[in-house]
């Protein structure tokens, strides 16, 4: 299936209902089953990512596909190596190519029964569930940040709790925030101290939880506001004050691009009050990687010249995100250059020989490559996007919105 998206007008008016944040989802679906709740969490994110999660922890089988879901292989191998049981855990082939060596290590040492059932280092695992014994874990600081996650949320119900001692300079650090913050929600303390986080043995306990929007998701709406001549959009379910990292966007918006965020209620309004002239944006994504794309695919719309840092995970996403993202933009004749590991920067010209009259972006089975580039339509003639369907994974209305906001969206 291949997408053709056209806007015939610059406007972004109306309100959109933004999907749950499938981060906060996905932990509390873990945090959920540790404290053994009787409640069911209110608000769930419908992606496929958390659909999966619920299938494995609600399911019968003890052979589980993740698919694509790279969140759901890392929490879930951490959780079920507690679960008394034997386990297959396995996903797609690109899943099966995303390094979980560190994760399954640091689990080893805390007693887990893990084995590789095909490539060393990589999904497909066979787990064992058995009682772990804490202690204390090495770990780099700058891998992903779902390594982590999937420790602390299992720290409290190992024996003599964990210390997680970090090294080098940490990646997605609001990530590891959001997930001891959640914890917090049920209970649990926690020492957090320079870059150890210490975590005694104890007992979460139930509450009542209900998931807020996801700031990731309207990273694209701030993109097409950023695009628009004219804006006045709600976005419902959002909070400034939010727990989730990528809310940061909303100052850099404000920053960069003009766009003004307004509380109103459980809600935010976007309106555009000025255009500020930027010559070169100059951004870190260390905290905030799942958002990149959407400012690299932005400047080249803007025609705004960039250097992006901290985006050294985006190799071992559901893409090479980086090559990906060199890959589609040459199709406007946009030539990013990675001038070392992590950063991506373009000069801000046009090599009209290799631009494309009418490009089809290739999504790499990634949704947010989809998500991205969605909004380009507000800046070209139109946008083309093979294998649409991708956008399951995290925003599954993500068509249906743009169509209820004036975009013309025709199969092709």
């Amino acid at each position: 299936m291949i997408y053709q998206i056209t806007k015939p007008d610059k406007k972004l008016i109306g309100k959109i209902s933004l999907p749950s944040s499938k981060s906060i989802s996905n932990r509390i679906l873990i945090i959920n089953a540790l404290s053994y709740s009787p409640y069911l969490i209110d608000n769930l994110s419908d992606s496929d990512d958390t659909k999966i999660m619920e299938q494995v922890l609600n399911g019968a089988s003890n052979h589980f596909d993740i698919g694509h879901a790279g969140t759901a292989m890392r929490f879930l191998t951490a959780f079920l190596s507690k679960i008394v049981g034997e386990w297959t855990l396995t996903g797609s082939e690109r899943m099966r190519q995303r390094p979980i060596g560190i994760l399954v290590e640091a689990l080893r040492k805390l007693g887990a029964l893990i084995e590789y059932t095909h490539q060393e280092g990589f999904p497909p695992l066979r787990i064992v569930g058995t009682a772990l014994k804490g202690g204390v874990i090495e770990l780099d600081g700058s891998i992903s940040s779902q390594y982590i996650s999937a420790l602390l949320m299992i720290a409290p119900t190992v024996q003599g709790g964990l210390t997680l001692k970090l090294r080098n300079q940490i990646t997605s650090k609001p990530y590891i925030d959001l997930t001891l913050k959640l914890m917090e929600e049920f209970g649990i303390h926690y020492c957090w101290n320079g870059n150890e986080i210490k975590i005694n043995e104890q007992t979460y306990q139930p509450v009542k939880y209900s998931v807020e929007a996801d700031w990731s998701g309207a990273s694209y709406w701030y993109s097409m506001a950023a695009l628009a001549d004219e804006c006045n959009l709600l976005l419902k379910g959002l909070r400034l004050n939010s727990l989730q990292g990528d809310s940061m966007q909303a100052e850099w918006f404000g920053k960069y691009f003009g766009i003004r965020s307004k509380q109103e209620g459980n809600n935010i309004r976007l309106t555009k009050v000025k255009n500020p002239d930027i010559k070169k944006l100059e951004i870190d994504f260390i905290e905030n990687p799942d958002i990149a794309q959407t400012f690299v695919v932005l400047s080249v719309c803007k025609k705004i010249p960039f250097i992006f840092s901290g985006l050294a995970t985006l190799k071992i996403k559901e893409t090479d995100r980086i090559k990906a993202l060199q890959v589609e933009l040459m199709k406007f004749g946009a030539f990013l250059t990675e001038p070392s590991n992590g950063k991506l920067a373009w000069d801000g010209t046009f090599d009209p020989f290799i631009e494309t009259r009418h490009p089809v972006i290739m999504t790499y089975h990634d949704h947010r490559m989809a998500l991205a580039f969605a909004p380009a339509a507000m800046a070209f003639p139109a946008i083309t996007i093979d294998n649409p369907s991708v956008i399951t994974k995290s925003y599954p209305q993500y068509w249906d919105d743009l169509k209820n906001l004036g975009f013309t969206i025709n199969e092709i």
